[in-house]
């Protein structure tokens, strides 16, 4: 009974030791000699080392979990499980992955190499090459410190350092990295690179340069075979002296499309103008922006800035031809105008802006009082003057970029508060305006056709003389700070002055009279109200 134990002992310990389920023999996997040309040793310079070259036609063979070894000359530290290999160095690991490099050191136990010298990592859809390549087996990584180039199908990748996913085919760069394609270059500081999804994803300072068209930003993602892009950390798209900035930008090269998101804006640094909002939609071919969402366009005019605010903005056209539009609910703001009006029209190549009302529906037309169809009219405002019509245009000298003349067509009408007692009005109602200004000021205005005033007389006292109520078919107007100082009438006037207790209260106001001074805007906020 005593020798059957000892034998099933025996056989436990034997099988303990080479059982191949054995997690240390599993986890350290020897390297095997598979043929070499010759066999020495030199244990006075090289101890403990089998030094294995080439002869007789045969290079060194080594194989170490499913990767083959090839050189000319190995030395082969058994005990250690390591070796260093030098010429022609060739590590095959199946039919997926070539490594060649002239020096190659290599640790078995913790499957990892260092190959330098003319390095080349292949796969069937890319190349690498560098100088010095680190390889961990057992992860699955190569990484290099030193300058590396990456070829695929279209794309040249460089950078200072770089790491390789095997398994997920993805690069990760960092430092000077570079992108070469036949349709733009990249230049970025931190890059990681799919090579199955073609996707480059950004984590740091990058700048896209295509053939017109440059993109700066520090976070996003750029697909390298669609040419199509996320861009989420201080984005930045220049092209045709235009800028796009956002906190979020879209771009699309192949339909030459891109889409901003919050804090959007587009800088013309040509017609030194800008256009804002929440939203914006670019296209490149039509040289065309859409924005919305408080949308407010700044355009500089006698050295001053006037602001633009419509629910939507629409910019067209290459810079010497630029067209601004404006949609809904349109307010315009200058130091010394203010303005509303349902659509705008801006051709900043003419300096002349056209401000429209909403086109009347026939039951609008019929059924509304001619109080309420003038109140839908475009108004501006100069100082205490207001002034609307059909249609009100703003004209500038494009070499001075002052206002030059103002023009309002169909139901021209200008009211002013009386300085002295609020409660009274100066009106003139006619067909159309003729205005010209000097210096940034309104000097005199022409007022033309079915004319009809009410002016307040006062003398050097500031007594009110009487209430001047006269019609004409002509009239000119001489301001002074943007008010009327003086009225001169043409062509037959009739009218005469009225005692203000003399005059019906009723007949205070001209029919079509509408002070709209609460829609007044007065602050960057009151656009947006």
């Amino acid at each position: 009974m005593d020798i059957i134990l000892k034998k099933i002992l025996y056989i436990i310990i034997v099988l303990s030791i080479f059982n191949p389920l054995n997690s240390f023999c599993q986890e350290k996997k020897i390297i095997e000699i598979i043929e070499a040309g010759r066999f020495t040793k030199d244990e006075e310079n090289f101890p403990k080392a089998n030094i294995l070259s080439k002869g007789n036609n045969l290079r060194v063979r080594l194989f170490h979990d499913g990767a083959t070894i090839t050189s000319d000359k190995t030395f082969f530290y058994s005990k250690k499980n390591k070796f260093n290999a030098s010429g022609s160095v060739l590590l095959k690991q199946g039919d997926t992955l070539e490594l060649k490099s002239e020096y190659l050191n290599y640790d078995g136990n913790e499957g990892q190499a260092k190959a330098w010298g003319k390095v080349v990592l292949k796969q069937p859809d890319m190349t690498l090459k560098t100088d010095t390549l680190y390889l961990d087996r057992i992860l699955n990584i190569a990484y290099y410190n030193s300058n590396g180039i990456i070829e695929d199908e279209e794309n040249v990748l460089k950078s200072k350092k770089g790491r390789y996913f095997i398994n997920e085919k993805k690069y990760s760069f960092k430092t000077g990295v570079k992108i070469n394609n036949p349709k733009y270059d990249i230049d970025s500081e931190n890059l990681d690179y799919n090579l199955i999804s073609k996707k480059a994803l950004f984590f740091g300072p990058t700048l896209i340069t295509g053939n017109d068209y440059e993109i700066h930003t520090e976070k996003g993602n750029f697909d390298l075979k669609s040419s199509i892009g996320n861009f989420q950390k201080n984005p930045k798209i220049f092209y045709n002296n235009k800028i796009i900035e956002g906190d979020s930008i879209f771009y699309d090269e192949s339909i030459n499309y891109a889409s901003a998101t919050k804090r959007v804006v587009i800088t013309d640094t040509i017609n030194n103008s800008i256009i804002k909002g929440e939203y914006g939609e670019i296209y490149k071919d039509k040289d065309s922006a859409i924005i919305t969402k408080r949308a407010l366009a700044i355009n500089i005019i006698e050295n001053d800035s006037l602001y633009i605010h419509a629910d939507t903005l629409v910019g067209t056209g290459p810079t010497d031809q630029r067209i601004l539009r404006g949609y809904y609910d349109v307010k315009i703001l200058k130091s010394d105008i203010r303005g509303i009006s349902d659509s705008i029209y801006f051709d900043e190549s003419k300096g002349k802006i056209e401000l429209h009302k909403k086109p009347l529906s026939k039951k609008q037309k019929q059924i509304l009082s001619l109080k309420s169809k003038l109140k839908l009219n475009p108004v501006v405002w100069f100082n205490d003057s207001q002034m609307s019509g059909n249609e009100i245009n703003l004209l500038t000298d494009l070499k001075t970029r002052k206002l030059d003349s103002l023009l309002i067509f169909g139901n021209s009408f200008v009211i002013e508060q009386d300085s002295i007692d609020k409660n009274n009005y100066n009106q003139i109602e006619g067909m159309d305006l003729n205005g010209d200004f000097v210096n940034g000021d309104l000097n005199n205005l022409q007022v033309l056709k079915n004319i009809k005033v009410i002016y307040y007389l006062y003398n050097d006292d500031g007594e009110l003389i009487g209430i001047d109520k006269t019609i004409c078919s002509e009239l000119k107007i001489k301001l002074e700070s943007n008010e009327i100082k003086n009225i001169t009438f043409y062509t037959s006037p009739e009218g005469k002055v009225h005692p203000e207790d003399k005059l019906d209260p009723n007949l205070k106001l001209l029919e079509g009279f509408v002070w709209r001074i609460s829609e007044r805007p007065e602050t960057l906020d009151d656009l947006f109200k």
